[in-house]
């Protein structure tokens, strides 16, 4: 087990989404302890804030969705954009996708992400790096709770679009700021339970999305 790997079974214990009981997922049990270790690391090696620890709104209707309607992935290649603790990308790959390819800015999550895999029985391929201005290959990118800060949602959206002009692109978002209000075909929603340690309240309306292409002129 590498430093990574022991950083973050350290910090986390087995646990499991309200909304996708089937996944278990190295998870923090309280977000204090967890922020304040990373902060250290943070200050000294300028790692990202622990993200990955917690199961998101959006990554969790992504990963139920998927679950519930394997026709979406099976036999596809397909990416989990920002995967954080790589939910969303378990389900795929539970739900037969030829491959799935994780990404993230955050090495740690990438890492937290392969370990939660092996917690699943499944295999993922991780995709290190910035994506954004890039074209991977794949059939089918999701991607969920990528639009909680302007910066984020002016410098990802755009490729996003630009993505969606070639195979389709799903959006989890749990009514955040900065999300898109256009362009978009709902897929589904839901009410999906929150703490009021990461959020401001103890559930999230939670709606997926179809993203559209940008409009061109």
């Amino acid at each position: 087990m590498n430093a990574a790997e022991a950083f973050i079974t350290a910090q986390t214990a087995p646990g499991r989404a309200p909304l996708v009981p089937e996944i278990s997922l190295h998870l923090a049990g309280e977000i204090t302890p967890i922020w304040q270790a990373t902060e250290a690391l943070l200050a000294e090696h300028g790692m990202e804030p622990p993200f990955w620890a917690f199961a998101w709104p959006g990554s969790q209707l992504l990963a139920r969705h998927i679950l519930d309607h394997p026709e979406l992935v099976r036999g596809k290649r397909v990416l989990d954009f920002a995967c954080g603790s790589g939910l969303a990308a378990i389900a795929a790959a539970h739900a037969g996708a030829s491959e799935v390819l994780v990404n993230d800015i955050d090495p740690m999550a990438l890492t937290a992400t392969i370990l939660n895999a092996r917690l699943n029985g499944v295999t993922l391929t991780s995709l290190p790096g910035d994506l954004v201005g890039t074209a991977p290959s794949c059939d089918l990118i999701v991607s969920g709770d990528v639009c909680y800060s302007r910066s984020m949602a002016e410098s990802l959206l755009p490729w996003l679009r630009a993505r969606a002009a070639h195979h389709p692109v799903l959006l989890a978002d749990p009514g955040r700021a900065y999300a898109p209000r256009d362009g978009l075909t709902l897929v589904t929603r839901a009410e999906i339970p929150t703490t009021l340690e990461l959020e401001d309240r103890t559930s999230r309306t939670t709606t997926l999305y179809l993203l559209h292409p940008a409009v061109e002129g």
